[in-house]
């Protein structure tokens, strides 16, 4: 299976699936199409950490005045869940295994993945 999550109306998300070879994967838009339960499971099962999956770069994480909070597994879930701006992106899904986010590090990891 090859998947990416990603936003839109995200520079950054634009850039990098210019940037990547994704020819072959299906592309879910996270606003239009909000990850279901189903979906947010199968990325835990891959990161094992719904952390590592949360956006704290996100305006709302800010707004909400988070940061400083103790924030349970099952709280990040939620908020995941509630709200499509506090998924990491883009997420890449490619056969077993899953690339978080907009680092240099992981897309360069994703880019030798998918060679």
């Amino acid at each position: 299976m090859k998947k990416v999550y990603f936003l839109q109306t995200c520079d950054t998300c634009r850039r990098i699936l210019k940037e990547v070879n994704i020819e072959g994967f299906e592309r879910q838009e996270i606003k239009a199409n909000p990850v279901t339960v189903s979906q947010l499971e199968e990325m835990y099962s891959f990161s094992n950490s719904y952390e590592a999956l949360f956006n704290k770069r996100a305006k709302k994480y800010k707004a909400m005045d988070l940061k400083g909070e103790v924030i349970s597994e099952q709280e990040y879930r939620q908020f995941i869940l509630d709200e499509y701006t506090f998924l990491k992106r883009p997420v890449f899904i490619v056969d077993d295994e899953i690339f978080i986010g907009n680092s240099k590090k992981e897309i360069d990891r994703l880019k030798e993945r998918i060679r």
